[in-house]
């Protein structure tokens, strides 16, 4: 229904020019018929059966002779819409409003056909310039647009039209008279060639024998695939980047722009912002200052709508980076030997066995109680026998022996020789802190400082979270509880900026590697540990210009080296000493006499139980006292 609306409304606005006072003027030469004919051949032997045509002409009598000979010849229920300028004469411009409209049309009607091709035919340069800078401004021309520009203009004057002409999906059909008739020749314009280059020939027509190929090349080749002439291109990157790639024996190459330079064909040069940032190399793209940047770059709205993006290189996490403490023994280490469920069943063992040999005198012999035992020296017995002390069981029942048996040998024999070897193993292990693990340990500690890279997107993002642990971090930056940073300043001094242990950095997985691996080349230790927690995951992306018809080129490119594993491979490589610090140990084991300040746990419970001890016997002779 909508399709045949559209070729309804399109045939209408044909019908409506064809009436026009100019279709019926009297034809001069042979040109227009002979350049319709070629047209028609070019068309025909390249474009598809659903394809529309969209016509521009500058509303002269070559150019609208051209059009009519042409529909005379289209047999086909082919789609067709003209836009015909208003014609003032050689070298008249049209309006602003003229341009911006006619392209804002022609681009609805792309958006609604299954695929377009352009033909704008005019003899008049003045016209040709002003739709080569509106096509471009208005971006009406994407690569599965075909463009083809029709002119009796030789090529020396056509050089205005080199940029719509090399990265555009066009062909400039040059029409010119001869002495055995008309010849019309087809040019495509390379990409990223100089603007005074002439155009290679791809095909000629003449009346005598239709459309001859002259080149291995198609009508409209697909230009970007591989480039045929080897072009230098202008890419992108910060400072970071750069330090990144000559981390190791000042190498200065990149992998993965090696591997799209032999794919495709090209050269570069890197272009660095005066700022050295991120942020300035996405304005060189969008300036059109770089052809393009590899980054890697976070995927953002803002920056969509101002760049394209090319085909994720990676999928990376955002991470925690601190200062790993000094080995210190925990002071508290003497409870560890045991895991609390041991010690609560130890405990609970010793409760059920007192309580059990109490009633089990209860109930056999009234009269043995307060000669065999009772509760409380019962249960002083099998305390004396889990500290190893002195314990004399004695009477007339064997069963009870057999329980204190028992009970020796679980607890003296096996839990306290087990203990005691373990605190002795324990007091040789020191312990190194790490205690930032996840994003909720560090908003919890007020004296901990959040360091965020100053132009990452997720920094940039933090002010629009409306709830959860992200907009506790971003009201903790109101307290002055977060640094911003560039990446130049940590790849320089990361020392200086996380030495009191209280600063974290929270950034980009591979960017914290790359510090990491650089201070272990530095100094040999491992002094920076990553948390466990991942945090924000983010797609990693190259940015190109916007509708610029390198992007897919690349992107086909960088899917074939993510898909066979090959940029995680270069990465690592990159990065010397990269897995040298990837699992720091937490304790490590030294020979060293025992302190104070190691033990001072211990005396803190005898202190306590000594304390305790004398507050017990206080009441018990107050209890006495009062009532003796």
């Amino acid at each position: 229904m909508a399709t045949a609306l559209k070729n309804a409304l399109l045939f209408l606005s044909v019908t409506a020019l064809l009436v026009d006072r100019q279709l019926h003027l009297p034809y001069a030469s042979s040109s227009p018929p002979a350049t319709a004919r070629a047209l028609q051949a070019v068309l025909s032997s390249e474009s598809d059966s659903r394809s529309s045509l969209v016509f521009f002409t500058d509303g002269g009598y070559w150019p609208t002779a051209v059009f009519k000979e042409f529909m005379s010849l289209t047999r086909s229920r082919v789609a067709v819409t003209l836009f015909e300028g208003a014609f003032l004469g050689p070298g008249a411009n049209l309006t602003k409003t003229q341009f911006s409209w006619m392209t804002e049309e022609a681009g609805r009607v792309r958006q609604v056909s299954w695929c377009v091709t352009v033909v704008v035919v005019s003899d008049d340069l003045t016209f040709l310039t002003a739709f080569a800078q509106w096509s471009l401004k208005g971006r009406l021309l994407v690569w599965s647009t075909r463009l083809l520009v029709v002119t009796c203009l030789p090529l020396h004057h056509l050089h205005v039209l080199h940029t719509l002409l090399s990265m555009t999906n066009s062909m400039l059909l040059v029409v010119e008279e001869t002495l055995i008739g008309v010849r019309c020749s087809g040019f495509v314009s390379l990409p990223y060639s100089p603007r005074g280059a002439k155009g290679l020939k791809v095909a000629s027509w003449t009346a005598q024998q239709g459309l001859v190929l002259t080149s291995s090349l198609h009508l409209f080749p697909d230009k970007f695939s591989r480039f045929i002439e080897r072009p230098s291109l202008k890419i992108a990157v910060d400072q970071a980047h750069l330090m990144s790639t000559n981390i190791r024996l000042g190498r200065r190459e990149d992998e993965t722009l090696e591997y799209l330079g032999q794919g495709l064909n090209f050269t570069y040069k890197y272009m660095i912002p005066s700022d050295g940032l991120r942020a300035g190399v996405v304005d060189m793209v969008v300036k059109q200052e770089a052809d393009f940047a590899l980054g890697p770059l976070g995927v953002s709205p803002a920056l969509a709508s101002v760049v394209d993006f090319m085909w994720p290189i990676t999928i990376q996490y955002s991470r925690i980076l601190g200062t790993r403490g000094r080995p210190e023994i925990d002071p508290w280490g003497f409870v560890f030997p045991l895991e609390p469920p041991v010690w609560a069943a130890t405990m609970t063992t010793l409760l059920m066995l007192s309580f059990t040999l109490f009633l089990a005198l209860s109930f056999l012999s009234i009269t043995h109680i307060a000669t065999e035992g009772n509760w409380e020296r019962d249960s002083f017995r099998l305390i004396s026998a889990l500290l190893q002390q002195d314990c004399v069981v004695s009477g007339r029942w064997w069963w009870r022996r057999l329980v204190f048996l028992l009970w020796m040998m679980m607890a003296a024999q096996v839990l306290v020789k087990s203990y005691s070897g373990n605190l002795m193993s324990g007091l040789a292990v020191r312990h190194i802190k790490q205690p930032y693990q996840t994003l909720r340990s560090v908003v919890d500690d007020p004296s901990a400082i959040m360091m965020w890279f100053t132009d990452s997107k997720d920094s940039q993002n933090l002010n629009s979270v409306q709830s959860g642990i992200y907009r506790e971090v971003f009201e903790a930056g109101s307290k002055g509880r977060i640094e911003y940073r560039n990446i130049y300043e940590f790849l320089q001094n990361v020392s200086a900026l996380l030495s009191d242990g209280r600063h974290v950095l929270i950034g980009n997985e591979i960017l914290l590697n790359i510090i990491i691996s650089k201070e272990f080349s530095r100094t040999g230790n491992c002094y920076y540990y990553l948390s466990r927690e991942r945090l924000l995951p983010s797609l990693l992306v190259s940015i190109g210009q916007k509708n610029s018809p390198l992007v897919p080129a690349l992107s086909k490119r960088i899917l074939t080296l993510t898909e066979f594993g090959l940029y995680n491979q270069w990465v690592k490589t990159r990065i010397p000493n990269g897995t040298s610090c990837a699992n720091p140990p937490t304790r490590i084991t030294t020979s060293s006499t025992l302190s104070l300040n190691s033990l001072w746990g211990i005396f803190v419970v005898l202190v306590g139980g000594l304390v305790v001890s004398g507050l017990c016997l206080c009441v018990e002779m107050t209890s006495d006292r009062l009532f003796h």
